[in-house]
């Protein structure tokens, strides 16, 4: 009886093997075979290591059930599905008959850079929670498209002069320079993808700090803009400020997109609902021209003031002057509902390597900043973030343990309540659309744990073709319903 390690981890198994007589041939076949193997990779081997596994079958069903996810976790553990009155047992489930004793889920990160499996997933599930809200369905009622709805930008302030796409990038007479000795001008035309677009003129000149506090404050920059703009619908209805709530309700769905420069800057659909929300008409003074007047406005006097600090002085922290409210109207010309959905969809998946700012992962160390894949100004507010968290006036930001995103602390996605559906009824409208169904009356006793996440480098290569055979195929699919009968 020997004990062989499991392929797909956990514990051993126990297999009896029988040693049979070799002939010299068969002895030359298997060093033959063994230094064919020797001469592949690591992955290679383990890849057909697991292919000639008799579990083989049940793995790849769970890989496929995963949809190719690059980073599942490994469950271990049962749940038993019993009648609520008599006690039956309707289902049980267990591990120990899965390879390795583990069931595999997908890790739903958003970030393509870390799982373009999940990151399509929640891409979807993205798009169809806004477009809800923009259009109906999802249980929104589709009376919402012909409510009163925006499409607004919000930009960070300026920090500094940096480098621009297009013409000339900042032309200058006379050659002038800063402080520091650097020009401040530059005649050159950069294109879109140039390494110097977003990057300082001046590196001594930019305000980092600034820079780092202001993506620390965008959330409550954030929720005093929303505040602001209620107030300026009371007033100009002729309501007191306490009262609006009881004729209007301001909903949206929010995405935060880093600019070339590594600064947030904020994207919503904003949209103006009756006291009841979705299901409730707005008030006849509730008009987009007065809702975009009042985003315009409170825009321009949000501010928010950093506490005091030796280091850095108090800061005034405001919104950029770039303000930009468009109206969605489903019978103008104006942006699309579907194009709006698609956007932010596509967005809340790019990771940091594609967006050029901050790194998919927290930063631990110093040190970790250092070996960062990032540009040299990401850098500078990265190491502005470590520097800053350090200080007790900062503490509560939590910058260091924030350096990864360069100080901003807030989701890339967040909605109000009654703007749409939730992701958590995204999945569950999933589950059942697949089969899962809920058993009235019945109760479930679950018990599992944690023990493991990931693939072996065998396992990554089996499943970066499962994944890439669903893509394949949903392209194939949507292509197909595309074509005109």
């Amino acid at each position: 009886m020997n004990h062989h390690p499991c392929r797909f981890g956990g514990p051993p198994w126990k297999v009896t093997t029988i040693t049979p007589e070799f002939t010299p041939a068969d002895r030359r076949a298997v060093l033959d075979r063994a230094a064919r193997l020797r001469q592949l990779s690591e992955a290679d081997r383990d890849a057909i290591r697991i292919a000639q596994d008799p579990k083989f079958p049940r793995w790849l069903e769970q890989i496929t059930a995963t949809g190719g996810c690059a980073h599942p976790v490994h469950l271990s553990g049962s749940t038993t599905t019993l009648d609520g009155t008599t006690g039956e047992i309707l289902h049980h489930y267990d591990t120990r008959t899965e390879p390795g004793e583990r069931l595999l889920i997908r890790c739903r990160n958003r970030r393509a850079t870390v799982c373009p499996a999940c990151s399509r997933l929640h891409a979807g599930d993205t798009y169809h929670l806004v477009r809800a809200g923009l259009l109906g369905g999802k249980n929104v009622p589709a009376t919402v498209r012909n409510r009163p709805r925006l499409f607004v930008t919000l930009t960070a302030p300026s920090f500094g002069a940096v480098h621009r796409a297009g013409e000339a990038c900042r032309p200058r007479r006379g050659g002038s320079t800063c402080e520091h000795g650097r020009p401040v001008g530059c005649h050159a035309v950069h294109g879109a993808g140039d390494s110097p677009v977003g990057q300082p003129l001046c590196p001594d000149c930019y305000d980092y700090a600034a820079h780092v506090l202001w993506h620390a404050y965008a959330g409550t920059l954030w929720d005093r803009f929303a505040l602001g703009v209620r107030r300026q619908l009371a007033s100009a209805a002729g309501l007191a400020q306490s009262r609006v709530a009881d004729y209007a309700r301001l909903s949206f769905a929010r995405v935060a997109e880093y600019q070339k420069r590594a600064a947030v800057h904020v994207h919503a659909v904003v949209r103006l609902d009756g006291p009841a929300g979705p299901d409730d008409e707005p008030p006849p003074w509730g008009t987009t021209v007065l809702l975009a007047d009042a985003v315009r406005v409170s825009a321009r006097r949000v501010l928010v003031r950093t506490p005091y600090s030796p280091a850095v002085g108090e800061l005034a922290l405001r919104w950029g002057a770039q303000v930009d409210a468009r109206p969605l109207r489903a019978d103008s010309d104006g942006p699309d509902d579907d194009a709006v959905a698609a956007y932010v969809a596509k967005y809340v998946t790019k990771g940091a390597s594609e967006t050029g700012a901050g790194a998919d992962h927290r930063l631990t160390t110093w040190a970790d900043i250092d070996t960062a894949p990032v540009s040299g100004h990401v850098r500078s507010l990265m190491r502005t973030c470590w520097r800053l968290g350090g200080l007790p006036e900062y503490e509560p930001l939590r910058l260091r343990t924030w350096a990864h995103t360069l100080g901003y602390r807030g989701h890339i996605l967040t909605k109000s309540r009654a703007y749409s559906t939730t992701y958590a009824a995204l999945r569950a409208e999933r589950s059942r659309h697949v089969g899962r169904k809920d058993v009235s009356g019945a109760v479930t006793d679950a018990h599992w744990r944690y023990v493991g996440s990931g693939h072996t480098p065998g396992a990554a290569l089996l499943v970066a073709g499962v994944a890439e055979d669903i893509a394949t195929n949903r392209e194939i699919a949507r292509d197909q319903r595309e074509v005109p009968r």
